[in-house]
């Protein structure tokens, strides 16, 4: 069985021992309201999948009903230009202590995962361009990172 990796080709046992302080998803400012949303459901779920322990406990209301766990730390969603997105991915992945999730843009242009590797595999690192990008980390790396970024939207 092989290990996964995480987008820098370090295996998933070293994203465990990653600080989980700090969540931000940094979408690209000249998506539409429905490919950032798409996006951002992408990413969160890849990040929900590779850091299962930043699930809450359920939630139980008055009635005694159940509500699935969310996220008690909170994700920021702001926005960057696609140089922006390259320049905070290379931050990011030059630190190596925050786990990094990016979604090619060729993630919104293809019709299957198939078509999305096929798509990737022949673009340069250097030349990639993000519909997303998240950072799970320490907090101080992370907000030294994004500080000059706003909201989305």
């Amino acid at each position: 069985m092989t290990d996964v990796v995480t987008a820098e080709g370090i295996p998933t046992h070293a994203v465990e021992n990653i600080r989980l302080e700090r969540c931000v998803i940094v979408l690209n400012q000249s998506l539409t309201p429905g490919r950032a949303a798409n996006a951002a459901a992408v990413i969160a779920l890849t990040i929900g999948q590779r850091h299962p322990q930043l699930v809450g406990q359920p939630l139980v209301d008055a009635s005694d009903v159940s509500h699935p766990g969310l996220i008690p730390l909170g994700i920021a969603v702001l926005s960057g230009s696609g140089t922006q997105l390259r320049e905070l991915r290379q931050k990011a992945a030059e630190l190596g202590n925050i786990d990094l999730i990016d979604f090619p843009i060729q993630g919104q242009q293809t019709k299957n995962y198939a078509s999305f590797q096929e798509a990737v595999a022949i673009i340069p690192l250097d030349d990639m361009d993000y519909s997303g990008v998240a950072l799970v980390g320490a907090k101080k790396a992370i907000s030294k990172i994004v500080a000059d970024l706003a909201l989305f939207g």
